[in-house]
C-alpha cells in the first residue's frame, strides 16, 4: 500500500488515478488534515446528512438554543 502526503497527491493527482485504477489497490493521503477529510466522506456518505447539516446551519442560533434546567 503506498503512502503519500496531501501535496504529494495534489501534485501528482491524475498519475496516482491512473496507478490505483491500474493496480486496485487502496492509496493513504497522510497529513493533518486526512482525519478532517475522512470524517467528511463518511458524513456525506449517511442518506440525508448533507440536507441536515445545511439546514442546520441555516437555523438561527437562537431558534436551536434550549435553556437547560439544572
Amino acid at each position: 500500500m503506498q503512502s503519500v502526503t496531501a501535496s504529494e497527491a495534489r501534485a501528482n493527482l491524475y498519475r496516482i488515478i491512473d496507478e490505483t485504477a491500474a493496480s486496485h489497490e487502496p492509496i493513504i493521503i497522510s497529513g493533518k488534515r486526512t482525519s478532517a477529510i475522512q470524517e467528511t466522506l463518511y458524513l456525506l456518505a449517511v442518506p440525508g446528512m448533507r440536507e441536515s447539516i445545511k439546514a442546520g446551519m441555516a437555523e438561527p442560533l437562537v431558534k436551536s438554543a434550549k435553556a437547560l434546567k439544572w
